[in-house]
C-alpha cells in the first residue's frame, strides 16, 4: 500500500530504550500535541478521566459519540481481514490498543481501497486505517498517474514500515526476481495501491528502455488479484511485504505461491487523518506514543509476525 524510497531490503528496527520512549510521550501530553465491526469497548462513566488518559484530547465532537469511526478495506491480511464474521489482524489489534488510551470505540466501517480517502474527504469517516501508505502525494493529495492536483490532502500518523514485494505461483517463478523481469509479463495488483503506482512506472521504463510494457491487470482487493494468479492468469502479483508473505504461507497450505526478489520502496503505514482535523491526528500520535512507551504495541506487531515493520516512535507525515 507502500511508497518510493530508495530500493532495500527492510530490516528490523533498532530499539529505542524505554527511559527515551516515556520522555516523548510526556513531552507529547505537555504539548496536547459500511460494516460496523472491529471495537474497543470503554466503561461508561461519566468521568472523562475514567474513559482513558487522553480522551479529553479528542475533538468535542467524537467525545460525544464515543466513536472514531474507520474506513478500511478489510481484506488484506493479516493486517485486516475478516474470520468467522470477526473482523482481526493488525490494524484492529492497535486500533483497539489505541481505544484503551483515547476512551473510545474504534468502529471499522468495510469500503474498497481506492474510495478510503474520498470517504475520508466526505466525513463518512473520521480516520482511515487500511495498510495505507503515507506518502508525499497522498499528503498533498496528487493524482499519482497525472502529477496533478486532485483533492484535499490528508496528515497520517506512522505505525507501521513494510516494502512492496512480488510473489509467482510456486514452481513457476518464470526465471522473475526483480521488476525488470516483468517486462513483456502480465503482473496483477490490488487497485490504488502503491504496487498498483509501481507497477505502471516499471511498466512506462520497460517501455522507455526497447522493452514489451507490463501488463498491469487491477483489481479492487487483493484476494481477487490472488485468484487471478493462482487460476494462472498472469505471470506474477504484488502487494506489500507482510500481505504477501502471508498470502504465501497460508494460500493453499503454503502449496500455491512463493516470494520472488526482494522487498523494494519500503515506507511507513499511517492512519490517514483530514488535515483540519488536527486535534483528533495530534490525539491518535499520543495514544501510539502511549502504547508504543508501554509495551503494547510490540505484542500486537510479535503476535502477527511484522516486528520487522515495527516503528519505535509516533510520527506525522514521516513519508517521502
Amino acid at each position: 500500500m507502500t511508497a518510493s524510497f530508495t530500493r532495500r531490503r527492510v530490516t528490523t528496527k533498532s530499539r529505542t530504550a524505554a527511559v527515551g520512549a516515556v520522555a516523548i510521550v510526556g513531552a507529547l501530553l505537555l504539548t496536547g500535541c459500511g460494516d460496523q465491526t472491529n471495537k474497543a469497548k470503554q466503561g461508561n462513566s461519566s468521568n472523562a478521566a475514567d474513559k482513558g488518559p487522553l480522551f479529553s484530547k479528542l475533538p468535542q465532537k467524537i467525545q460525544d459519540a464515543g466513536v472514531i469511526k474507520v474506513g478500511s478495506d478489510i481484506n488484506y491480511p493479516p493486517v485486516e481481514f475478516k474470520k468467522n464474521g470477526k473482523v482481526m489482524g493488525l490494524d484492529p489489534d492497535l486500533a483497539n490498543a489505541l481505544g484503551k488510551e483515547l476512551g473510545v470505540t474504534f468502529e471499522f466501517n468495510n469500503a474498497t481501497f481506492d474510495t478510503l480517502l474520498s470517504g475520508l474527504r466526505s466525513q463518512r469517516y473520521d480516520i482511515a486505517m487500511s495498510a495505507m501508505t503515507d506518502n508525499k502525494g497522498r499528503q498533498d493529495g496528487v493524482d499519482p498517474d497525472t502529477g496533478k492536483k486532485a483533492g484535499e490532502g490528508v496528515d497520517f500518523v506512522d505505525y507501521f514500515t513494510a516494502g512492496v514485494s512480488i510473489y509467482t505461483k510456486k514452481g513457476a517463478d518464470q526465471s522473475i526476481k526483480t521488476w525488470d523481469d516483468l517486462c513483456g509479463k502480465k503482473i496483477v495488483v490490488q487497485r490504488g495501491t502503491v504496487s498498483h503506482d509501481l507497477a505502471k512506472a516499471e511498466s512506462k521504463k520497460c517501455e522507455k528502455s526497447g522493452k514489451r510494457k507490463i501488463a498491469v491487470e487491477a483489481f479492487g482487493n487483493d484476494t481477487e488479484a490472488q485468484t487471478r494468479l493462482r487460476g494462472g492468469g498472469a505471470a506474477a502479483g504484488s502487494s506489500d511485504f507482510p500481505v504477501a508473505a502471508y498470502a504465501v504461507k497460508t494460500s493453499g497450505g503454503g502449496k500455491d505461491f512463493q516470494l520472488v526478489g526482494e522487498q523494494v520502496d519500503a515506507a511507513p503505514y499511517g492512519i490517514a487523518v483530514s488535515k483540519d482535523n488536527t486535534e483528533l491526528r495530534d490525539a491518535l500520535q499520543q495514544a501510539l506514543a502511549l502504547i508504543i512507551a508501554n509495551g503494547e504495541y510490540d505484542k500486537i506487531v510479535a503476535k502477527w509476525g511484522v516486528k520487522d515493520g515495527a516503528v519505535t516512535k509516533a510520527i506525522i507525515n514521516g513519508g517521502k
